[in-house]
């Protein structure tokens, strides 16, 4: 079996780490090996003392290409909820794993950011117009939205189980499931 990267990119609270452990559960539940590499969880252990510069984010998006595309090599389905504001470091994980001969999806959850700042999971948004956080994507910071995804949901135009099916839907059009 081989594995793949699927990248969900888009801004905070746009729902890409709902999407990708709802999915996960069903893959799992096929039997499927597979891993979350939540962009949260990375920058505490593997990114830990980066901060948010543009050079930062790339770094960080880059650490966590690397570790994703090595899961995938293994036969592991990467599921990868990460921000990754910028095209050029997406383009940059995209292509190591073509060299690589590693499966690679781009996802774009296009929640605009007028839903994700009402939903607000960790208060972002709250902070951001509070004056206690800067530079945050999307807001005051920039996010560059992907030009041609593989896929683009409509993450506040439907539930996360259609949602999730979508992607999954994907996964096995391209046979990657």
């Amino acid at each position: 079996m081989s594995g793949a990267t699927v990248w969900l990119t888009g801004l905070p609270s746009a729902g890409k780490t709902t999407i990708a452990r709802t999915l996960a559960g069903r893959l799992r539940g096929e039997g499927h090996r597979v891993e979350v590499l939540d962009g949260d969880e990375i920058r505490e252990f593997l990114s830990a003392g980066l901060g948010f510069s543009r050079e930062d984010r790339h770094t960080n998006v880059q650490r966590i290409g690397f570790v994703a595309r090595l899961l995938a090599s293994h036969g592991v389905t990467v599921l990868v909820p990460v921000i990754a504001p910028y095209e050029k470091s997406r383009a940059t994980v995209r292509e190591l794993h073509r060299a690589h001969g590693t499966g690679y999806l781009e996802v774009h959850v296009a929640t605009p950011v007028e839903v994700c700042s009402v939903r607000d999971v960790k208060g972002l948004y709250a902070r951001q117009a509070a004056g206690e956080l800067t530079g945050l994507t999307g807001v005051d910071d920039p996010y560059e939205t992907p030009a041609a995804p593989d896929l683009r949901i409509a993450a506040h135009e439907q539930g996360v189980e259609e949602s999730a099916g979508a992607l999954y839907a994907l996964l096995g059009e391209r046979g990657l499931i």
